[in-house]
């Protein structure tokens, strides 16, 4: 235990070590950039410092590109950068993890098996490999220290977020803990490889029978909790293509497969990759574009693309003076008391881009546009709602490349457009109908039985009604505070005064150093009362 404490005491000074070195010492000693401190340069010196702690550390990296809402734009676009590649451990170790899976060793359950693997990761690596009936797959093992590493290091993060939480006051804004646990889960999840096993089979059945879009099979047999089977696509990587050598129509029409692709995953199957990468798409020797890597996918429910189409005529009618209530029902939160200046905000934005051709709005402008509104209203964002605005801002960014005159809204338009159809459409409409009516009725039958508990709870005396107010609290604990304080200042002052008054009017009894001994020891208590005071004032860091 106590070496376990005392390596991660020795982690947490290495860590603000390195942030030091990075150019971020002023947040650990509570005082502000100078202006010597470039902003411009601050996320390239975060995706470092981040790069140089470490594959858990690139990961939460990683989760905060996702934030928009907490992480200013400029952060964003760095983090982004972030690659989780690290070496790959030796074949002997795959071996131990196959054998413990299995039950077989690599020899038995596959007829070949290729040591060198062709990706690494933090917390797996991927081999190419020959199953038994001649199948050729691609099996992702799990590094055999992932695990521990991962807890040890969570642990250690959850430390570090409570110090910055105490001492970091210009990050007050930021709840750290729960963003901490927000990637807690995350990471968690990315641990279980029969989470990304059952992703991909959700994507291979909505895309069965599709001629764009190739997801490879699931072989249940060779997948458990730490090791992944999924059929071998033969293809480029997106990021390996030689674009140079193809002509504009070529380009083009790759990068509209690839924005279509997403916006079927979106607008109608409602389940969508989360990590557009170059890295997880290929393009197959056949044409079609494959998918790799499931580990995040996001998922929308059936009220969220209503509430969404809501959003879209509002948008379509200029009706903008109720889009803050349209983004409240989607779940993103953000101070009422600025809910003007959120719908100016917003106002202003609009009608910047209303009017104009689609083929005329650059995306990534629009998009880098949105975040930093995101970030300057300090808006909350539910997570799914995170995964998606991460998912068309890297693909927008993907099919940009790609083709560089490319725009994504082109092609969402259409999507769009026919998800208002369908939401609008005489049939759902009358489902909506049914639906509500339905859950009006079960209403109006618990009505009775609720009022008939309100009336008894009066009439036995035992009605409770509950207040409560997060702001109240925080509001007791500083006055709280501020009392104990003025207590142990009157505690100090009594004391200075009665000793005052003894050493004036004591003539007689001990004395030291021409006063009496009564009222030297008044003034040393009073003394380190006021140094105690003092103390607690400055560690508290508000004078």
């Amino acid at each position: 235990m106590a070496a376990g404490s005392q390596r991660n005491l020795a982690r947490v000074t290495e860590i603000g070590r390195v942030a030091t070195r990075h150019g971020f010492g002023y947040l650990l000693e509570r005082r502000r950039a100078s202006n010597g401190d470039a902003e411009s340069d601050r996320g390239r010196r975060l995706r470092e410092m981040l790069d140089e702690l470490g594959p858990t550390f690139v990961k939460f990296g990683q989760l905060l590109s996702t934030r928009p809402d907490v992480v200013p734009p400029d952060m964003i676009a760095e983090l982004r950068k972030l690659q989780d590649d690290v070496t790959p451990f030796p074949i002997e170790e795959v071996e131990r993890v196959v054998r413990e899976e299995l039950g077989i060793g690599i020899e038995q359950a596959f007829l070949s098996f290729d040591e060198r693997p062709i990706a690494a990761a933090s917390i797996g690596q991927v081999h190419r490999a020959t199953l038994p009936n001649d199948e050729d797959v691609v099996v992702k093992v799990q590094r055999p220290t992932a695990p521990r590493q991962i807890e040890s290091d969570l642990r250690l993060m959850a430390s570090v977020a409570r110090v910055v939480r105490e001492r970091v006051h210009q990050l007050d804004f930021l709840d750290t803990g729960e963003l901490v646990d927000e990637f807690a889960r995350s990471i968690r999840q990315e641990l279980d490889y029969k989470q990304e096993a059952r992703n991909a089979e959700a994507f291979r059945r909505n895309f069965a029978g599709d001629e764009r879009v190739a997801v490879p099979r699931v072989w249940w047999r060779y997948t458990t909790s730490r090791l992944l089977t999924l059929e071998r696509l033969d293809g480029t990587h997106i990021r390996d293509l030689e674009l140079d050598a193809w002509d504009d129509a070529e380009r083009r029409d790759l990068a509209y497969r690839l924005t279509d692709a997403w916006m079927t995953m979106i607008f109608r199957h409602a389940f969508f990759h989360g990590d557009p990468h170059p890295s997880n798409i290929l393009h197959l020797d056949d044409g079609r574009l494959g998918l790799v890597d499931f580990g995040l996918a996001g998922r929308l429910t059936d009220a969220d693309m209503s509430r969404l189409t809501r959003l879209f005529i509002d948008a379509a009618t200029e009706n903008v003076a109720v889009l803050p209530r349209r983004l409240a029902e989607l779940g993103v939160r953000y101070p009422r008391e600025r809910e003007d200046e959120l719908r100016a905000r917003l106002e202003e934005l609009y009608y910047r881009y209303y009017g104009t051709r689609l083929s005329d709005i650059d995306p990534i402008e629009a998009i880098r546009e949105g975040l930093a509104l995101i970030y300057g209203m300090n808006l909350r964002l539910p997570t799914r709602f995170v995964i998606l605005d991460k998912t068309i801002a890297t693909l927008g960014s993907v099919a940009a490349e790609v083709y560089p005159d490319f725009n994504v809204f082109e092609v969402a338009k259409p999507y769009a457009r026919q998800l208002v159809a369908e939401r609008l459409s005489p049939r759902r409409l009358a489902l909506r109908t049914q639906r509500e009516a339905q859950e009006l009725g079960e209403i109006a039958l618990s009505l009775p039985r609720q009022i008939h508990d309100v009336m008894a709870g009066l009439a036995d005396g035992e009605l409770l009604v509950k207040i409560s107010n997060p702001g109240v609290d925080d509001l007791a604990h500083h006055i709280d505070v501020a009392v104990n304080r003025i207590a142990v200042a009157l505690v100090i002052l009594g004391g200075l005064v009665g000793s005052s008054l003894i050493g004036v009017l004591a003539k007689s009894g001990p004395h030291f150093l021409g006063l009496h001994l009564i009222s030297v020891l008044g003034f040393v208590i009073s003394f380190a009362f006021g140094i105690w005071l003092l103390w607690g004032v400055f560690r508290s860091g508000r004078l």
